[in-house]
């Protein structure tokens, strides 16, 4: 088993409430969820109105299934016109490595 997790650091536009902010990045985590059938949420940066750590988590019975997958959801990431990507941090551990 491949477990494959990714950390994705936002800067959001002009936003000056949490009420703006959560309605820029619940549709996003949702749409990773829903487009990649991976675990997502918004970990970290939780008070703060311009930035946002999305995390993405993956299992699979093979390295590469895991590699593509997180792949997919960068270029994802990368492309949201409004969410600035200031940068993506990634791990992929073997079941054995625990």
């Amino acid at each position: 088993m491949w477990i494959g997790f990714a950390e994705f650091d936002y800067l959001l536009g002009d936003v000056h409430s949490l009420k703006h902010k959560r309605s820029l990045v619940r549709p996003v985590v949702a749409e990773v969820r829903r487009r990649f059938a991976v675990s997502t949420a918004e970990v970290g940066h939780l008070d703060a109105h311009r930035r946002t750590l999305i995390g993405v988590g993956v299992v699979a019975a093979d390295r590469a299934h895991v590699i593509e997958v997180l792949d997919n959801v960068e270029r994802f990431a990368g492309g949201r016109p409004e969410l600035e990507l200031l940068s993506v941090r990634r791990r992929i551990i073997s079941s054995s490595d625990i």
